[in-house]
């Protein structure tokens, strides 16, 4: 798991998102927004930290899940992270 974790990490630091991230915790997010969702393709919104929201877009499948864009909102501006990319 901590090649997916260093991976999104290094996602999200090539956007240009100026903060610390932890690729866990925003898996662990991941995970707590899409619990009970049935299959489909989702825009989740989730408060990350108390001046930033991120916007997952998610498609959820039967065992598991694809990010494919993760946009971050913060005071220091909007940053766009494409995982299909």
């Amino acid at each position: 798991m901590n090649e997916l974790y260093e991976a999104i990490e290094q996602k999200i630091k090539a956007s240009g998102y100026p903060r610390a991230i932890s690729g866990e915790e925003v898996y662990n997010d991941i995970c707590d927004q899409i619990d009970g969702k049935e299959n489909g393709t989702y825009l989740l919104l989730s408060k990350f930290e108390e001046d930033v929201v991120f916007e997952y877009h998610i498609t959820i499948q039967d065992e598991d899940f694809n990010l494919g864009i993760l946009t971050m909102r913060t005071p220091e501006g909007v940053f766009e992270a494409d995982f299909d990319a």
